[in-house]
């Protein structure tokens, strides 16, 4: 299987708009900054026919080691999720 990094997604930027290779990939890492900086400031963000990253706030619950059984206390955290819109995932099962 293969992985789709930031490059590839830059040489596909470079191919269909004729942007250079640099200015590709700055377009790239200027969005995914974007998408990042939303994140981190606690903003979910929803990118429209693709899907929403989400952040979620899960409380301190009690958690069990499975091999030992003993009960640990896991401490509250925030999630990032993602959700993807109902375009992708008909994309993606080929409908």
């Amino acid at each position: 299987m293969n992985t789709l990094t930031r490059a590839d997604l830059a040489e596909a930027i470079n191919h269909k708009l004729g942007l250079s290779r640099a200015d590709s990939l700055t377009m790239v890492e200027s969005i995914l900054d974007n998408i990042s900086d939303a994140l981190a400031e606690g903003e979910n963000v929803k990118i429209s026919g693709f899907g929403t990253f989400l952040l979620r706030d899960k409380s301190e619950r009690v958690g069990r080691n499975p091999k030992t059984g003993v009960e640990v206390p896991i401490t509250p955290r925030r999630v990032l999720t993602f959700r993807a819109s109902q375009m992708l995932k008909d994309r993606v099962s080929g409908d």
